[in-house]
Order: C-alpha cells, then sequence, then structure tokens
C-alpha cells in the first residue's frame, strides 16, 4: 500500500469495522500497518487479526499514522481535538463537509466518501470526492480500499455526495420500509408472520440479485412486466396510479437536505 500507518478513529464502531474487515481479509490492508481507536478500547470483531493495534488515544493514533480515517458520527467530531496537517484524511461522515474537516483538523487532502450498511458483505455502493490538494496515489489508495466492499464511484463535485447520502448511504433503510410495508400487508391478508417475513426477505434478495445482473434497466423491466398484463401489471398499475413516485421522492429531497444542512 505504500503506507506506514493506517489509523481509523471510531475503527471499532459498526462502519468501521464493515469496511475493515472485508479489506483486512482480502489483504489490502496488513494487520501490523492498522491501529484502531475508540472509547472503550474493544477488539470485539477483529479477533482474527491480533497484529492490529487498538487504542484509546486518538493523539497517539495520528502520531503514528500516515493515513486517518475519520468514522465516528457527525456528533462526536467536536470531540477530536487533532492536529492533522500532512496526512491524507479520509471521512465516511456524513453532513461534514470538506471545508469543515480542513478547518478542524488543517489537513487540506481530504476525501469524502458515502459508504453504506452492506459494506461487510462486500454490496456496498460507495461514491467519494477528493478535495484539489490530494494526490493520484491518495485517490487510488481510496477507491481501492472501498472496492474491498463493493462498488465505488468518483464524484466531481461534493453536493453530489450530499445526494448520494440519501440515495445509497440509507443502505437498506428504505428497502426495509418497503418491505415492511408488503410484510403488514400479507399479515393482514391472512398470512401467517413468520411466513411474510421469509417470504419478502426472498422475494428482496431474488429482486436484488436479479437486478444486479440483469441487461434491462428497471424501467424495462416495470414496462416489460406492464405490458404482459398479468396480475403483476394490475398491481403496478395501481401503484403507479397512486403516485408511488411522490413518496419515494420526498423522501430523497428530505435526506437529501438533512445531508447539506449538516
Amino acid at each position: 500500500m505504500g503506507l506506514t500507518t493506517l489509523g481509523v478513529i471510531g475503527g471499532t464502531g459498526w462502519l468501521g469495522g464493515a469496511l475493515l474487515r472485508p479489506a483486512l481479509a482480502k489483504g489490502f490492508v496488513a494487520a501490523a500497518d492498522l491501529i484502531l481507536s475508540s472509547r472503550s478500547g474493544s477488539k470485539a470483531g477483529f479477533e482474527a487479526w491480533p497484529d492490529i493495534q487498538f487504542t484509546t488515544d486518538n493523539q497517539a493514533l495520528v502520531a503514528e499514522a500516515d493515513i486517518v480515517i475519520l468514522s465516528v458520527r457527525p456528533e462526536d467530531i467536536d470531540a477530536l481535538d487533532l492536529d492533522l496537517s500532512g496526512k491524507l484524511v479520509i471521512s465516511v461522515m456524513a453532513r461534514v463537509s470538506a471545508a469543515a474537516i480542513q478547518a478542524r483538523f488543517k489537513s487540506e487532502r481530504i476525501i469524502r466518501a458515502m459508504p453504506n450498511a452492506c459494506a461487510e458483505q462486500g454490496l456496498s455502493f460507495t461514491p467519494w470526492f477528493s478535495t484539489s490538494e490530494t494526490t493520484v496515489a491518495d485517490e487510488v489508495f481510496a477507491d481501492r480500499f472501498f472496492a474491498c466492499s463493493g462498488k465505488t464511484a468518483k464524484l466531481s463535485t461534493e453536493s453530489e455526495l450530499d445526494y448520494f447520502t440519501a440515495l445509497t448511504g440509507s443502505g437498506p433503510a428504505f428497502i426495509a420500509a418497503f418491505a415492511d410495508v408488503m410484510i403488514r400487508d400479507a399479515i393482514k391478508n391472512g398470512v401467517a408472520p413468520d411466513v411474510a417475513d421469509i417470504a419478502v426477505r426472498q422475494l428482496f434478495l431474488g429482486a436484488g440479485t436479479w437486478l444486479a445482473g440483469a441487461l434491462e434497466t428497471p424501467a424495462d423491466t416495470v414496462r416489460i412486466f406492464t405490458d404482459y398484463g398479468g396480475t403483476t401489471a394490475a398491481g403496478l398499475t395501481a401503484m403507479l396510479s397512486a403516485d408511488i413516485a411522490g413518496p419515494i421522492s420526498k423522501g430523497l429531497a428530505a435526506a437529501t437536505e438533512k445531508a447539506a444542512k449538516g
């Protein structure tokens, strides 16, 4: 990797762990080159890599690290009083701009990324944005690191990251809301709760797998089933007539506004 140490502040949290374990398992990050900090100093979830360093001292982490990943809640950033000048800083925090990171931590080489909760399964989509001061090597490292957890895309503007925070940063949450509606409807129509649950979970697993490899666009798929004129067409027509797009667009707009306002 061409680095001495990768330090991850909040590295034992759910997102830090979800990103790091695939990178470790694939050999992209060497355990001996990794130092993780957390309030508890817990090693849970990293037992397979005994060479990782753990600390509760963020200052000690920064002193050793060439690259620092900020994997803490946006609400916790005020508790971090660190000088990260001269280091590559990669942030996976929503709602904290590159300018705010630069002002607080004095680093100009900043990459902001927005992975999601599917990272540990290697199924995240992680868009990222870099400041003009970052080097080609910085960007290559970040893209390859996030690629360990799924697909990646470099964005040309930071404002796009706010939208992707809503669109894909939500991970399974928005899809889970749709699934929950279907499960509750099935139960209301007499399906046993455990059967409804497994049926809808399997539906979304199959649909997601199929969509990921389909040559057709989602719009093409809707049109094909609608044109067929069967039971699925009847359901799709009713949903479209009820303006299914409206609530989805409103949800994305609200999440994007939240991301942009900080």
